[in-house]
């Protein structure tokens, strides 16, 4: 996946010369897990450049470039990073449309490897997507998938409005036969990634890895079970989650953030909502617990993994199928 987004940020920079990309080490040193390998020395410093260890000024000159028509790529080196530039991307990345009526917009892309499973750390295996989705504003993706984290972030250097590119860091030495670009759906549409009839697993980022180990575990227990990569945060491809809902009539969210006010909470309530008459068991959420990230040795019980998802889909009332 890291040279499936290196090979997208290298493709935006060759194609519009409007594109810069910039952060903490993203210059000689290619980043901390080497995304951006290369380019400062294919594309010039001036085009792929390090920034002082100051994340509200490297979000706050990314503003500035996109009001005056260039289109940033800024990388906050680990997602909880971005904490001393939430003022900015809050009161102006996501509010620079609306507060001029439309008359100037800002497309820029904030990247952040995000959520855990290799050894960090608090602030560094933070999963944050909730306070994104929850501004208005904002577009929110999460690529599952070496394809998919190729071709979002190409569609989200396009986008006319800042998005958040949420990248799951645990995926990045995850390996796909693909020759890119591949075709993928665009940004606010959510896929099956495997059709299913028993009951769906609903999941984005790097939990998409986890459903479908859950999904082809639950095959000894006699379950087909449907999993569906939401990919795009915001905006949500309700029609999609519903369908499936709908269709096999039990749900389980699955997602690392705590599960407290969280977007697979906003998830469980929208399918109880639009999908209450054709549920045969309450909507059931598989999160991270809601605790500061525990340490290394302690992440495995605190990320969702193939038994949790397992005992919840063990709870929909199977008896009355």
């Amino acid at each position: 996946m890291a040279q499936a987004i290196n090979q997208a940020l290298a493709d935006c920079l060759a194609e519009d010369e409007r594109v810069f990309v910039f952060g903490e080490d993203v210059g000689t040193l290619g980043g901390v897990f080497r995304i951006t390998d290369g380019l400062a020395a294919k594309y010039g410093e001036r085009r792929c450049f390090d920034t002082p260890l100051a994340e509200s000024g490297i979000v706050g000159m990314a503003v500035g470039m996109a009001m005056n028509g260039m289109r940033p790529v800024v990388e906050m080196q680990f997602d909880a990073f971005a904490y001393p530039a939430f003022e900015q991307i809050v009161s102006h990345v996501a509010k620079m449309r609306n507060r001029t009526r439309g008359t100037v917009s800002l497309p820029m892309v904030i990247r952040a490897p995000y959520g855990g499973g290799i050894g960090g750390v608090e602030h560094h295996s933070d999963s944050s997507e909730a306070y994104y989705a929850h501004t208005p504003g904002l577009t929110v993706v999460a690529p599952a998938t070496v394809a998919d984290a190729y071709g979002l972030l190409r569609a989200a250097v396009a986008w006319p409005d800042p998005v958040i590119f949420l990248e799951p860091k645990r995926l990045y030495w995850s390996k796909e036969e693909v020759t890119l670009p591949a075709p993928t759906e665009p940004i606010g549409r959510a896929v099956v990634r495997r059709p299913g009839t028993d009951a769906t697993l609903v999941a984005y980022g790097p939990s998409v890895q986890v459903a479908l180990a859950a999904a082809e575990a639950a095959r000894e227990e006699g379950w087909d079970l449907e999993v569906v990569d939401v990919r795009s945060i915001v905006p949500l491809d309700e029609q999609t989650l519903v369908a499936s809902v709908r269709r096999t009539g039990r749900a389980v969210v699955v997602a690392e953030a705590p599960g407290f006010a969280s977007v697979a909470s906003e998830i469980a309530a929208l399918l109880s909502e639009r999908c209450f008459h054709a549920l045969s068991a309450p909507v059931r959420r598989v999160t991270g617990f809601d605790i500061p990230y525990p340490s290394p040795k302690l992440e495995h019980h605190h990320l969702p993994d193939v038994e949790r998802v397992l005992d919840a889909v063990a709870t929909l009332q199977w008896e009355d199928a």
